[in-house]
């Protein structure tokens, strides 16, 4: 089992800057890649970012990339999603996963998720 509590989110003007982390627990995680996803009202989680277990590869999705970086720290079971030059449309909620399969961009690859964390970005 992992547990995964995201942190960091709140309210923020258009142009600004958030740092999501997400803490992870369990045996587990160990060798599990993570992954961000958001959710906004009436629509479905869209991929936002995954990172591979040794934080060398990385992946994000055209919406956020150049705009969001995905950290982690495996000493500290956390893994972070910088996120810069935020816009309206960035509002959603906020959720970290993991897993130890691949097709990173996909909901049904991720084994165990966060509670999620909202992300408000004001015009």
């Amino acid at each position: 089992q992992v547990q995964l509590v995201e942190s960091g989110g709140g309210l923020v003007q258009a142009g600004g800057s958030l740092r999501l982390s997400c803490a992870a627990s369990g045996r587990t995680f160990s060798g599990s890649a993570m992954g961000w996803f958001r959710q906004a009202p009436g629509k479905e989680r869209e991929f936002i970012a995954a990172i591979g277990w040794f934080g060398v590869r990385t992946y994000y999705s055209d919406s956020v990339k150049g705009r969001f970086t995905i950290s982690r720290d495996n000493a500290k079971n956390t893994g972070y999603l910088q996120m810069t030059s935020l816009k309206p449309e960035d509002t959603a909620v906020y959720y970290c996963a993991t897993t130890k399969r691949s097709d990173y961009g996909s909901t049904t690859t991720y084994d165990y998720w966060g509670q999620g964390t909202q992300v408000t970005v004001s015009s």
